[in-house]
C-alpha cells in the first residue's frame, strides 16, 4: 500500500518527542509543512508523555527553508495573510516549555535556520551549511530569524550575516555561537543531552526556560515588525526578480525597487 509521506512527523519514545522534517530532497517548508509544524508544536506542548524534543531532518539535510517555487506565485496581498501563520508556527515551537534540541546536517538555510534558532541547543554535523540568505532573493527572514539571530550572535554580526546572505560551515557557525557543538553524529549527541533532561524535574526545567527566555525577550514588537517588513518587500520588483532568478538557477539582476 502506498502511504503518503508526511512532510513533518512526530514519534515519541522514552519521553522524547522526535520531530522529523521529511520533504525530499532538501525538506523545503511549503505552506502545508509549516501548518503541520504548528499543529505538532501545539501537540507537543500539551502532551505530558513528551518531556523533551529532538528536531532532525531526513534526506541528509535539515531544511532549505521556504519552498521558493511555491512562493514564486505569492503576491503581497497573499503574503499579508500567510506571513503571520509562518511566524506563528515557529513562535509556538520556540514557546514549548520543554528542552528542545536540533541535530543539524547538510543544508540548513532560511526557514531551516530559523527552526534551529528556536531550539535551546544546536548540534551540528561537519557537513553543515547554515545561514539566512533571504536577502539574496529580495526578501528577508520571516519566521523570527532577524530577532533570534541577533539575540544569539549580536546585532552587528547578525546584520552582516543577513545583509550579505552569508552561508557558514559548521566550524564557522561554532565560532560565532550559532551552533553549540559539532559532532560526527549530531543526532546521538542531541539525543544524549535530551535523555538526561527527559527524566529531570519537568516543572523546574520549564520554569527555568521561561525565565531565561523572558529576560531575553523584551517585547513582541520585534516579531511584529519583521512580519510587516516581510509583507512590504513582497510588493517589490526585486523580490519577483530574485525568486525568479533562483528558480531559473541564474544570477539575479536587482533594480533597487
Amino acid at each position: 500500500m502506498d502511504v503518503k509521506r508526511e512532510a513533518v512527523r512526530l514519534n515519541v519514545s522514552g519521553g522524547i518527542g522526535h520531530l522529523t522534517l521529511d520533504r525530499p530532497p532538501v525538506n523545503a517548508l511549503n505552506f502545508a509543512a509549516q501548518d503541520r509544524l504548528c499543529e505538532l508544536a501545539d501537540e507537543i506542548a500539551r502532551r505530558d508523555d513528551i518531556r523533551a524534543v529532538l528536531i532532525t531532518g531526513a534526506n541528509e539535510n535539515f531544511s532549505a527553508g521556504a519552498d521558493l517555487k511555491e512562493l514564486r506565485a505569492v503576491d503581497q496581498a497573499e503574503m499579508a495573510l500567510r506571513a503571520p501563520r509562518m511566524q506563528t508556527a515557529l513562535a509556538r515551537l520556540a514557546a514549548i516549555a520543554k528542552p528542545v534540541a536540533v541535530a543539524l546536517d547538510g543544508v540548513t538555510l532560511g526557514g531551516g535556520c530559523e527552526i534551529a534558532l528556536c531550539a535551546d541547543r544546536r548540534f551540528a554535523s561537519p557537513r553543515l551549511s547554515i545561514g539566512l540568505p533571504e536577502v539574496a532573493v529580495g526578501v528577508i527572514p520571516g519566521g523570527g530569524g532577524t530577532r533570534r539571530l541577533a539575540r544569539l550572535v549580536g546585532h552587528s554580526l547578525a546584520k552582516d550575516l543577513i545583509f550579505n546572505a552569508t552561508i557558514l560551515d559548521a566550524e564557522a557557525a561554532l565560532r560565532i555561537g550559532l551552533v553549540d557543538e559539532v559532532s560526527d553524529n549530531p543526532v546521538t549527541a542531541a539525543h544524549d543531552w535530551l535523555a538526561r533532561l527527559a527524566v529531570g524535574p519537568a516543572r523546574a526545567l520549564a520554569a527555568a526556560k521561561r525565565s531565561i527566555d523572558f529576560l531575553a525577550e523584551s517585547s513582541d514588537a520585534g516579531l511584529a515588525y519583521e512580519t510587516a517588513a516581510l509583507i512590504e518587500v513582497f510588493g517589490t520588483a526585486d523580490r519577483e526578480r530574485g525568486i525568479d532568478a533562483f528558480v531559473a538557477k541564474r544570477a539575479p539582476n536587482f533594480l533597487g525597487r
